[in-house]
């Protein structure tokens, strides 16, 4: 554990896009319909092997802090990656993600944090269409795919293709080289 290269990634979105659910199918492979909602923040974390190297993922969830704020210098603070989520049954959610990306853009250190856009409930019947996810995504040159905490589907997929692209950028290269990341810093 001690070889593992650390990422802290943040999972961003409005409380009802069950972030926490998404976070807990990935890490726990469980699903409860019934969990209340984040309120602050919270953590888990899970190991990932890409092409033989361990990942160490440090998950922060804030689902529900749009009231906490205050929390939000600290949480982005070495983040290499973050998840922006919203409800496919939910407009205002996805309207919402533009806050989020503002947040991100004004308290990252990282200036070249990864980022991939994720609808989830594609279990639900959608009010948004993929093609507006996509464009979504596009305009903010990220990734982009759609899942189903509840049913498991591409929930892996979701956090190997943010770590992949983290791991391919140039800035994880030069911090790992510089020796600036380690598994404590992870966690601030």
């Amino acid at each position: 554990m001690l070889n593992d290269k650390a990422i802290k990634l943040l999972v961003i979105g409005e409380s009802v896009c069950r972030i926490f659910s998404l976070i807990r199918r990935f890490v726990e492979n469980k699903f409860d319909e019934y969990h209340d909602v984040t309120i602050g923040m919270d953590f888990k974390s899970k190991v990932m092997n890409i092409d033989g190297v361990d990942y160490k993922l440090a998950l922060w969830d804030t689902a529900g802090a749009e009231r906490f704020r205050s929390l939000t210098p600290s949480f982005y603070r070495k983040a290499l990656g973050a998840i922006l989520v919203y409800d496919i049954t939910n407009r205002e959610s996805l309207a919402k993600l533009e806050a989020w990306f503002t947040e991100l853009e004004n308290y990252s250190d990282n200036p070249n944090i990864a980022t991939i856009v994720v609808g989830n409930k594609i279990d639900n019947e959608r009010t948004i269409s993929r093609e507006e996810g996509v464009k979504f995504a596009r305009k903010h040159r990220s990734l982009f795919l759609e899942t189903s905490a509840k049913n498991d589907e591409f929930v892996a997929d979701v956090f190997r293709d943010i770590v992949e692209k983290i791991v391919s950028s140039e800035y994880f290269e030069r911090t790992q080289n510089n020796n600036t990341v380690d598994v404590s810093e992870a966690y601030v």
